[in-house]
């Protein structure tokens, strides 16, 4: 069967980009062809968390900050407007103490437990904020409302990804 007939829409991705071992291809895997497109506003996100900054967006209709940013106001469906930066700090809104990992394997019997929290990010607009893990805190300690700080990687291991906060810890 020809890969052209599994195209379906994305973006198809030449020989050339397959060759040169950028796309990782198992030998037996269905023959896919495409790339993921961040777009315009997780695009610059993502580049600027590279650059250890956080970056949103303010709306022309309603004046919030909306982060993670978006191009257009999800209340009234204008484009939003002016990119600006907020800070790498914030407030827990909501946090849960998980006996599994990302991947829904167990937690081992004396290792910490995951602290996923939804970081209301300071200079954005009230509710708007970011799911991140807590670290460098007890889970009996963490309480709403408490102030965090990102803990960013190391200049040189950033990839442009949400991991590139390591973790928001007490400040």
């Amino acid at each position: 069967m020809d890969h052209k007939e599994f195209i379906r829409g994305g973006t198809a991705l030449s020989e050339d980009e397959i060759k040169s071992g950028k796309i990782f291809v198992e030998e037996d895997a269905l023959d896919c062809r495409y790339a993921w497109d961040t777009g315009v506003a997780i695009g610059r996100y993502l580049a600027e968390l590279k650059k250890g900054k956080i970056i949103a967006k303010k709306t022309n209709c309603c004046d919030r900050i909306m982060i993670p940013p978006r191009m257009f106001c999800e209340l009234c469906y204008r484009p939003s407007g002016a990119w600006t930066y907020v800070q790498d700090t914030g407030v827990v809104n909501t946090f849960s103490i998980s006996n599994i990992y990302y991947d829904a394997s167990r937690v081992p019997s004396g290792e910490p437990n995951p602290m996923p929290a939804v970081i209301e990010i300071d200079g954005a607009s009230k509710g708007m904020g970011i799911m991140h893990l807590l670290g460098e805190v007890k889970p009996e300690d963490v309480k709403i409302g408490m102030k965090v700080k990102a803990v960013w990687k190391p200049e040189s291991e950033r990839t442009g990804s949400i991991t590139d906060i390591e973790y928001f810890k007490p400040y």
